[in-house]
């Protein structure tokens, strides 16, 4: 109906030029042209921007979607591996396995449940990690060097979830499970209330090194377009030489 109204009007107009042209400069028509005007550029503006609304929303919710998609991609892989680590566990120490199910359980739920959200507490984010990093130690069967230093001046500061626990994730996957002693994973996270700073450290097996980014690195980068577009800074850098992976993850809020 406001499409027919707004051509209706568009015709009507251009039917009054022509009349003004033929039957001279009638002061009737001049000012059924100078009321008829207005109205005219009032429905044309208006259908503007009702076209340029609709396709903002459009673009928006399939970003929305997009977002959502992504974060279900989140952790997979660390949750098998421990599933199965898990089966492993039940015959030979059923009291570390009902401790490691316990923690697994926790992971589970913020990454379920905190995961949906838009953002999340630095503090919350931050305490999911560390229960993320006791769960290795409790599933390995080796030393590993686990440092993990903060300086949080603004714990209740706001982040998209799970956008660390990628890079902290990655650390053991390529790292950790692949050197079988002097393994090492450095962490180091601080928060103000205008930025927050993640830096993880790793060694590595240069004769493990995957040939391109994982689907983790991926999803963590489209994310970062998504939710902080021109605020945020990402620098991967493999040392093959020294069999060093180095990832700094900057935030500004």
């Amino acid at each position: 109906m406001n499409q027919l109204a707004f051509w209706a009007f568009v015709f009507g107009f251009a039917r009054i030029i022509i009349m003004i042209e033929e039957y001279g400069d009638s002061d009737a028509l001049i000012i059924v042209a100078f009321v008829y005007f207005p109205v005219l550029f009032f429905l044309i503006t208006r259908w503007i921007f009702k076209q340029t609304k609709s396709v903002l929303s459009l673009k928006n919710e399939q970003a929305k979607t997009e977002l959502m998609h992504l974060k279900s991609q989140v952790n997979p892989h660390f949750f098998f591996n421990m599933l199965n680590n898990l089966y492993g566990w039940v015959d030979k120490d059923p009291v570390k396995a009902k401790e490691l199910i316990i923690s697994l359980s926790e992971l589970m739920r913020y990454s379920i449940y905190e995961g949906e959200k838009n953002t999340v507490s630095v503090a919350d984010e931050n305490a999911y990690m560390q229960k993320y990093i006791e769960l290795h130690r409790m599933r390995y069967h080796k030393e590993i060097d686990i440092q993990f230093t903060t300086d949080i001046t603004e714990n209740t500061m706001h982040i998209m979830p799970l956008l660390f626990i990628i890079l902290l994730e990655n650390a053991f996957k390529h790292g950790v499970e692949n050197l079988r002693e002097d393994a090492f994973v450095h962490v180091k996270m601080a928060a103000d209330e205008k930025q927050v700073d993640f830096e993880i450290k790793n060694n590595f097996d240069p004769k493990e090194t995957p040939d391109s980014p994982g689907i983790g690195i991926q999803n963590l980068k489209r994310r970062l377009e998504l939710v902080y577009p021109n605020k945020h800074s990402l620098v991967l850098d493999s040392d093959t030489k020294n069999g060093v992976y180095t990832a700094k993850l900057s935030l500004k809020i």
